[in-house]
């Protein structure tokens, strides 16, 4: 069987995602991202600035891993798109005012931050680290410049999305270094990754 498109891969990863998140109660999804948190304390306690994303729809929240990071001191920060065009930068703040793409920044006058610990939305994610996006670029376009400063990049999802088949890699993706679930984290073998 050839292997599936990305277009393809997509289109299923988003629909399982979905199907998945409408099994969940309130209280079952609230404990999952729990979980998720507790799996990324120690490594958002050790980070001085963790880029998150404001979730939408079916994806996890992180946002309970970054009220944490806050606690102990880091900044938190959030995509902010100055111009839909151009790559976003992380702004120190919390998702404030609405943004291109239906997406909640911080607001204007927030300082624009390097994130040292980068937590990913995505719609699934390989044993390489290859992620699978929405499609856009935005955050391979962002996120090659954050890579570059030395950062570490850690897809989040539900843990359906850590597929066993292969994304199809461009040249522009940007793999990540791990995956963070309810399960657990998941670093992969990539010299510079992050044990």
């Amino acid at each position: 069987m050839p292997p599936l498109s990305k277009d393809s891969l997509r289109f299923a990863a988003l629909e399982a995602r979905k199907a998945f998140v409408r099994t969940l109660d309130d209280a079952t999804r609230t404990l999952l991202e729990r979980q998720l948190a507790e799996h990324l304390t120690a490594l958002c306690a050790s980070a001085r600035v963790v880029g998150g994303y404001s979730p939408m729809g079916s994806e996890i929240s992180p946002l309970l891993a970054m009220e944490e990071a806050r606690a102990v001191g880091a900044i938190v920060a959030f995509p902010a798109f100055s111009n839909p065009a151009k790559p976003f930068r992380f702004a120190a703040g919390d998702p404030a005012v609405p943004g291109p793409f239906g997406i909640l920044q911080p607001k204007k006058s927030a300082p624009a931050v390097e994130p040292d610990l980068v937590l990913v939305p995505l719609l699934a994610i390989d044993s390489h680290g290859t992620r699978l996006g929405r499609g856009k670029g935005h955050y391979d376009r962002a996120l090659g410049r954050i890579r570059r400063s030395g950062a570490k990049l850690v897809g989040v999802g539900w843990p359906l999305q850590r597929i066993e088949e292969t994304i199809p890699a461009d040249p522009w993706d940007i793999p990540l270094d791990a995956f963070a679930s309810p399960d657990g984290l998941e670093w992969f073998n990539r010299s510079g990754g992050g044990h």
